[in-house]
């Protein structure tokens, strides 16, 4: 791998817990907006390192790392340091996909920085990059107040909020390639605040 190559690699890492256990699960979109975008640009997520499974994925000459930690949510952070350690990735160029309670189901959100919100692998990275500084883009999963908040994450997804969903993950490969080609704010002024109804 060259200097140039290095300067310009990414890294986007959905979030999810490992095991046929956790398939369709709240926590889990992170993990299925991945596998959407390395469908779509037919990447194969077969590379195991630092317990994290990965695929590499080239747009515009611009190298991008596609992982899926393979640790338990609560320690996802010590594996996206190990990737960004060992292929030198700047924090800037790091794009974390994870669930969101306090988004309703059928939106999202990207953010250049922000609290966990008390979400565990948004936690931990932040210990582990020692900055809550690095990009993110949530996905709505809503909350429900009568059920206990891990019960709740870790259920499957309700039938009748699998085709808003779907569609957010419809859009993965778009945002990816424009993650990768834009600036940050011209993706959030494209993709935010839209009605994905």
């Amino acid at each position: 791998m060259n200097t140039t190559e290095v300067d310009k690699l990414k890294l986007i890492v959905g979030l999810g817990n490992p095991g046929n256990e956790y398939k369709d699960t709240r926590h889990n979109v992170g993990f299925m907006f991945i596998d959407e975008v390395a469908n779509y640009y037919d990447i194969k997520m077969d590379k195991k390192k630092f317990s994290g499974l990965y695929g590499e994925l080239k747009i515009c000459n611009e190298k991008t790392i596609l992982l899926k930690p393979q640790k338990y949510m609560n320690l996802s952070g010590k594996v996206v340091r190990k990737y960004a350690d060992y292929f030198k990735v700047d924090i800037t160029d790091i794009l974390i996909i994870c669930d969101d309670m306090d988004l309703p189901v059928g939106q999202y959100k990207l953010k250049y920085k922000g609290g966990s919100g008390g979400h565990n692998g948004l936690n931990n990275i932040e210990l582990h990059l020692n900055t809550n500084e690095y990009k993110r883009l949530k996905i709505g999963i809503s909350r429900n107040t009568n059920i206990d908040s891990a019960d709740y994450v870790l259920g499957k997804i309700e039938k009748t909020d699998e085709k808003a969903i779907k569609e957010i993950l419809n859009k993965g490969p778009a945002i990816i390639y424009d993650f990768i080609t834009l600036s940050f704010d011209e993706l959030m002024n494209k993709y935010n605040y839209q009605d994905t109804k």
